[in-house]
């Protein structure tokens, strides 16, 4: 009966869809149900395939390939950020405008007449699959039977394979997560893989790159993290909701508060991270340096560091560093390194300017025209010209010029090398080479308060973004004056140099400090303080440009995997490496170095009282405390600068 009921309901709805449907058949719609586009015109064609894996995934890939193309190479970027966008950055019909823009080195690409290929990665937009930030290799972090470099094997294997117009010679490149992907294939690699460019990798995410920096959390990063792995397509935005970083940062208290407050809980790579404050197995096993290490080097590798990279600039040299060390005979054969004077990926754009620091000349045009281009075809090219690029190539600062060299760190051709000299803080805010003797003060001290950190930048304190309104890719340029005028930043100044000092490799940091606290952060930084007064650059007079800095947080110094509480108010040693440095100190110019406890928001605060995670440290944790850095006989702090002595 209740069916009966119902029918005539279902006739007169039926009745009525068909009269819709029907309504205007004279008046059709003028959008067809599928479009396709065509190419005439185009220099290029545009290819769309869906690219099998071992485990039955696949993975889209975006394939141009030049009109008239035969025995070309491929250059392949495996990416995380959108293939298609990566593809068609201008409404254009020329390959050259359709790639202008992140990750395309546009002209070692067109000058090379290569096939370039772009590839989402597993899990990410076009793609199938699950994601995984930067997921690990098969092994104890990952126990599926497909990572990075399998995926990168079977795509070269199925494009050498189905692309006639291929020469079947593939290199990779790309920049930061990309470069890290660049990296991933070098672990068995395919036999058509003949040359790899990883720019700005990120490589260990504890160590020094993208999460933390020596135990200090980059908690600015949260909305990387949020936007990365809430959704495949990147569609769920971080919502902004001061104007000043700061602001955003301070309220909630702690980065894990913030991050509950947004919802991260849900996120899988965030409960890792909070589960892991220390360098614990999870990092370290998915070091991609130390992993390469072990690795036999049989694709020859162009790393690309940048001096000023505020993102990834552990990465790049720490390779760089366990391969030399580990394979010394693979690495003179098959390691590069280009070292420029640049922010995150600014080698892809137009150098001539670092924030205010003029460079003299366009140093991203000259490393994709004369040190890129000829790289990738002496491995790409079927009859490849001869190799001219440099084993290295390094940009030295101050000076304002390219080195080639044979080594790194080697700053001339005869292969000299840098011997580690002492620079003592001492009393009365000076610096110099002289040890500290016993008849001066024993050490300077300021309170660093948690409540009021000291800003990594001058306030308002942008996100990270690289949007044309925001300045966050020159922030490790700023002039550091704001800074040296606050009581609680510790500030010492050399005499005027009356000669040139260079600097070549890490500058190490020997820190001897107490706290009146159980847990304290250490923020070092060494800079190049302008004369009063610049000809032509007046608004370089005074300038205090920071050629190296970074942070250590205290409760790591024994151990990096296992933190213990500090002994308060006693002198403690701490060792550890600034940021890679190739730098002239010019006659007139001065020195100075300094010391501070917060570098906020870019890092979480530290509470000065040892807590088990300060993910989660209470209000109530966050105490001043009185800081100290000794500069004693017996207490002497000082940074051993790589200093390059003319033979």
């Amino acid at each position: 009966m209740r069916l009966r009921r119902l029918l005539p309901v279902f006739c007169l709805a039926a009745s009525v869809v068909l009269a819709a449907q029907s309504k205007y058949p004279d008046y059709p719609s003028e959008t067809p149900e599928h479009f396709q586009p065509t190419q005439n015109g185009m220099d290029y064609q545009r290819r769309e395939v869906m690219i099998p894996m071992r485990d039955g995934v696949r993975l889209h890939t975006v394939i141009l390939v030049p009109n008239g193309a035969r025995h070309a190479g491929i250059v392949l970027t495996r990416t995380p950020y959108n293939a298609n966008e990566l593809t068609a950055n201008s409404p254009s019909m020329h390959m050259g405008s359709a790639l202008w823009g992140y990750d395309n080195a546009v002209e070692a690409i067109l000058s090379g007449g290569y096939i370039r290929v772009v590839q989402d990665i597993r899990g990410k937009y076009g793609s199938e699959g699950d994601y995984v930030m930067n997921r690990p290799l098969h092994g104890p972090l990952n126990p599926t039977p497909v990572d990075e470099s399998t995926d990168t094997y079977d795509t070269i294997d199925w494009l050498v394979r189905n692309i006639p117009e291929t020469n079947g010679k593939v290199g990779i490149l790309g920049i930061s997560y990309d470069g890290y992907l660049s990296l991933m294939p070098l672990v068995h690699p395919h036999p058509a893989l003949k040359v790899a460019v990883p720019m700005n990798p990120m490589v260990d995410g504890w160590r020094g790159d993208d999460w933390f920096h020596n135990g200090a959390f980059r908690q600015q990063n949260l909305p990387y993290i949020y936007e990365q792995t809430a959704t495949r397509d990147n569609s769920a935005r971080w919502l902004t909701s001061t104007f000043d970083d700061y602001d955003t940062y301070m309220r909630p208290g702690t980065a894990g508060e913030l991050a509950k407050e947004r919802g991260m809980d849900q996120i899988g790579f965030w409960r890792k991270m909070i589960a892991h404050p220390a360098y614990d197995s999870f990092w370290s096993g998915q070091a991609v340096d130390q992993i390469l290490a072990h690795e036999p080097l049989t694709v020859p590798t162009m790393l690309v560091a940048s001096l000023w990279d505020q993102e990834d600039i552990y990465g790049a040299m720490a390779v760089w560093k366990a391969v030399n060390a580990a394979q010394p005979a693979a690495a003179q054969k098959n390691l590069f390194l280009t070292l420029g004077p640049w922010y995150h990926g600014q080698e892809i754009e137009t150098a001539s300017h670092i924030g205010a620091i003029p460079l003299n000349s366009d140093t991203g045009l000259y490393f994709r025209t004369r040190i890129l281009a000829p790289f990738l075809a002496h491995y790409l090219q079927d009859n490849p010209p001869p190799l001219p690029t440099a084993r290295v190539n390094a940009f030295e600062t101050g000076a304002n010029r390219w080195q080639q060299l044979a080594d790194w760190p080697s700053a001339c051709a005869s292969g000299c090398r840098p011997k580690a000299t002492p620079l003592y803080v001492e009393a009365d805010g000076k610096l110099g080479f002289a040890a500290p003797d016993a008849g001066s003060a024993a050490y300077d001290e300021y309170v660093s308060d948690p409540r009021h950190p000291v800003p990594f930048r001058t306030r308002p304190s942008q996100p990270v973004g690289y949007t044309p309104d925001l300045s966050w890719v020159r922030w490790l340029v700023d002039d550091q004056r704001e800074f040296s005028g606050r009581p609680d930043v510790l500030t010492w100044t050399s005499d005027v140099l009356t000669a040139p000092l260079r600097i070549s490799g890490q500058p190490m940091v020997h820190l001897v400090a107490s706290t009146s606290g159980t847990d304290s952060d250490w923020v070092v930084k060494l800079i190049d303080v302008y004369p009063d007064e610049v000809p032509g650059t007046p608004n370089l007079g005074g300038y205090q440009l920071a050629v190296a800095m970074d942070i250590f947080r205290g409760r790591y110094r024994t151990s990096l995997s296992d933190p213990k509480p500090l002994t308060a108010n006693q002198p403690l040693d701490y060792s550890f490496a600034l940021p890679t440095a190739n730098h002239l100190f010019l006659p007139g110019h001065r020195i100075m170095v300094q010391v501070q406890s917060s570098w906020f928001p870019l890092y979480d605060r530290n509470p000065q009282t040892f807590v088990p995670s300060i993910f989660f440290a209470k209000p109530a944790d966050f105490k001043s405390a009185t800081q100290r850095v000794w500069h004693s006989p017996g207490h002497a702090t000082f940074i051993d600068l790589p200093v390059i002595t003319q033979p």
